[in-house]
């Protein structure tokens, strides 16, 4: 029980544990907008599957740290670039998410005609949903694993802060996810940041790495943004 008196352990704990948070963001993202696609009884459901999918994921990585540093080794060379299983990895994640992201915003702004044929569609299967969450969890997980690694030194820290994370992540899922689905504005940016973290991983998977901190920071200021936006919104609906 010495760990508890050690303020460095707590430090690296709460440190990590916020980063967790942070690098979970567009994996909550995702999971609010695949989710909203099930019937409402499903939902609550689905995202606590895709949390817990995410968790296990995680924890998995985190107890195969050998591997995770091998997946660093290039393995093909094409055009003179040299790609490693977590290069593909990205490449593949990124991509998917583009193609989710792109399909999402096409049925968004669809036509009258389009739309009355999504409309009378029915909803999308839980399997195929929980699928879609478990694929795009193991992209997010080998980001945010591949963190906590180099944040910490003691795998108990990094496990302690990884299972913090996804509990608060949990608490959140909820009120966003009702949020996203009630904001048509709200969900097309949260879409659209999707787009930008599959451009941000495919250029990661290249050998193009861009600094999280100029991702977080465009997502903050459009939030800022719409959050201006839908205060003075509200104000001309109340004032009419």
């Amino acid at each position: 029980m010495e760990w508890l008196s050690d303020p460095q352990l707590w430090v690296s704990f709460l440190t990590l544990t916020a980063l967790e948070i942070v690098l979970g963001i567009d994996n909550l993202v995702f999971i609010a907008i695949l989710s909203d696609r099930l019937p409402i009884g499903q939902r609550p459901s689905a995202r606590r599957v895709g949390l817990a999918l995410a968790l296990i994921t995680r924890l998995l990585l985190l107890s195969m740290l050998f591997v995770i540093s091998q997946l660093t080794a290039p393995i093909v060379t094409l055009f003179g670039q040299g790609f490693s299983w977590r290069d593909l990895i990205l490449l593949g994640g990124g991509l998917f998410l583009i193609y989710k992201a792109t399909a999402e915003i096409h049925e968004m702004t669809a036509g009258p005609a389009e739309a009355d044929n999504e409309a009378s569609r029915k909803p999308a299967n839980y399997l195929a949903v929980v699928s879609q969450i478990a694929v795009v969890d193991i992209i997010f997980s080998l980001d945010s694993v591949i963190t906590a690694v180099g944040m910490a030194d003691n795998l108990g820290v990094m496990v302690a802060a990884v299972i913090a994370a996804v509990l608060v992540m949990l608490l959140a899922s909820t009120p966003l996810s009702t949020f996203v689905s009630t904001h048509p504005t709200v969900k097309m940016l949260a879409l659209a940041f999707l787009l930008m973290v599959g451009l941000a991983l495919i250029a990661d998977g290249c050998g193009v790495h861009i600094p999280k901190g100029y991702l977080y920071a465009a997502m903050a200021f459009s939030t800022l943004v719409e959050a201006l936006n839908l205060a003075v919104a509200k104000r001309r609906r109340s004032a009419t």
